[in-house]
């Protein structure tokens, strides 16, 4: 019962995905039945069309979530993609440039005129505005920096001034504070009197005159409390707090280690100018192991599915090019034993086993490499201890899989030798891949890189290369 309930939001999400593609449908053929029609009928069938499928297109948009209908925009073709982008409300227009991705918000403000721009930016908060800006038209965000009051302005020229992975490019300046010199019930009256409290609200900053951080009241402490005590006297003196100038990923552990909500950002002398809200730190994380997962494969920034084929082009031909030279290389290793291939065919059939194998080794190790680097577990200090582990995980491994894959040449083959070449072929190559999964990651931290950057292809030449010659060598050796 609960694994159906966990899946009713995404199910109910895919139904009402599928709901707008076919209005969308429904309202092509109507259009491509208005192109064939005479004159005389087509203005009356397309007023037809606008007040029908448009219209309950539009109903169905008005009822939707900014964020499904980001998701629906991001899953259409651009001409779809900006059918519905017209027909949501102008309000929300802002929410869902929040929530759709970079290149598919490149598209739709591109089709939107300076006005429409700032009409549906102008209700954003700070931190959204400056998450907007800079891809935003010059001319328009200077025009939205006019439209702003002093403090405002301020904020998001804050946020501006901080790199994209710094705490403070994503924190949040809409937070609640009060003095430790009141009492609970004080308290309380000043919060009934607020409209609403910000989101991600599980406590309240105590600050002095000078805005300088004393600690954080917990809501809950707030309401079980006696309301004569003094707020100095329940309060927490010794909150996480975070620096603006901090990685964000390392706020983002410090959230998951200590199951935070909210966390407030101050400056080096004390002073409170901002929190951090756990959905920030959500949204932190997807949009690195997104980045992450594209780093691999030597994708430089998130792609548009639906993007022309020149961008597309762009974001992809660099590592081809570069995976091209590799298997150039390792076609030049198979050619130096052509004589030993034609001598014995077999090792042509067991030539991409040793090399497939240590390919997927090598990507596990860069894998669990960069995991460590990223959640900062690997030091100068243990190095050489996890590159001994490492080097025993593909020893073992090679040594078992070896046998086994060795033994079945012997038994396909009917030759104990070639099957002790393919044992040892596989063992030497499960040690290169360990090898190279460890140095591949840290050269590129060395060389201020991304260690996930490419990692995939580079892993996948040297194993291909190096197995070939490893195998190939050893035949050659001591089977002709």
């Amino acid at each position: 019962m609960l694994d159906v309930e966990e899946r009713k939001p995404q199910e109910r999400l895919h139904e009402r995905f599928s709901q707008v593609l076919e209005l969308l449908q429904r309202h092509r053929l109507i259009e491509e039945r208005v192109a064939r029609q005479g004159s005389d009928n087509q203005e009356r069938v397309e007023e037809l069309v606008q007040q029908q499928h448009l219209a309950e297109l539009q109903q169905k948009l008005t009822e939707l979530h900014p964020a499904d209908i980001a998701y629906i925009l991001e899953a259409l073709p651009l001409e779809d993609r900006l059918t519905i982008w017209q027909l949501v409300r102008a309000e929300s227009d802002g929410d869902i440039l929040l929530e759709v991705s970079d290149s598919v918000r490149e598209t739709l403000i591109a089709d939107m005129d300076e006005h429409e721009i700032i009409a549906a930016t102008k209700d954003l908060d700070a931190d959204e505005l400056a998450d907007l800006a800079p891809e935003l038209p010059r001319d328009v965000v200077q025009g939205l920096m006019e439209s702003l009051d002093e403090q405002q302005r301020e904020r998001v020229r804050s946020a501006l001034s901080y790199e994209d992975d710094q705490v403070g490019a994503i924190m949040d300046f809409e937070m609640v504070t009060i003095r430790e010199d009141v009492t609970l019930e004080v308290v309380l009256r000043y919060l009934r009197r607020l409209k609403e409290l910000p989101d991600q609200t599980d406590k309240l900053f105590v600050v002095d005159m000078a805005g300088i951080l004393k600690g954080v009241l917990p809501i809950k402490r707030l309401l079980v409390n006696d309301p004569e005590r003094m707020v100095h006297e329940v309060m927490a003196d010794d909150p996480v707090t975070f620096y603006p100038d901090e990685d964000g990923s390392f706020a983002a552990q410090a959230f998951e280690r200590y199951n935070l909500v909210s966390a407030p950002v101050i400056e080096k002398s004390g002073k409170l100018i901002g929190r951090l809200t756990v959905d920030e730190m959500v949204d932190l994380i997807r949009e690195e192991s997104e980045s992450e997962v594209l780093s691999r494969a030597g994708l430089r920034e998130e792609e548009d599915i639906f993007a022309s084929v020149w961008k597309s082009l762009k974001n992809r031909w660099a590592w081809l090019a570069i995976n091209l030279i590799t298997a150039f290389v390792a076609s030049r290793v198979i050619g130096l034993f052509e004589d030993s291939i034609e001598k014995l065919v077999a090792l042509a059939a067991l030539m991409p086993i040793v090399a497939g194998i240590g390919g997927n080794s090598g990507n596990q190790t860069i894998t669990m490499i960069v995991r460590a680097m990223a959640l900062d577990q690997l030091s100068t200090g243990n190095t050489s201890r996890l590159m001994r582990k490492e080097l025993g995980v593909a020893l073992i491994n090679g040594l078992i899989w070896g046998s086994v894959i060795g033994l079945v040449a012997w038994l396909l083959y009917d030759s104990w030798s070639l099957g002790m070449v393919m044992t040892a072929a596989m063992t030497l190559n499960l040690l290169l891949a360990a090898l190279m999964g460890v140095v591949i990651p840290m050269t590129m931290v060395r060389l201020g890189r991304d260690p996930a950057l490419g990692s995939s292809v580079l892993i996948t030449a040297m194993t291909d290369s190096g197995g070939f010659f490893i195998f190939l060598g050893l035949a050659t050796v001591f089977l002709l």
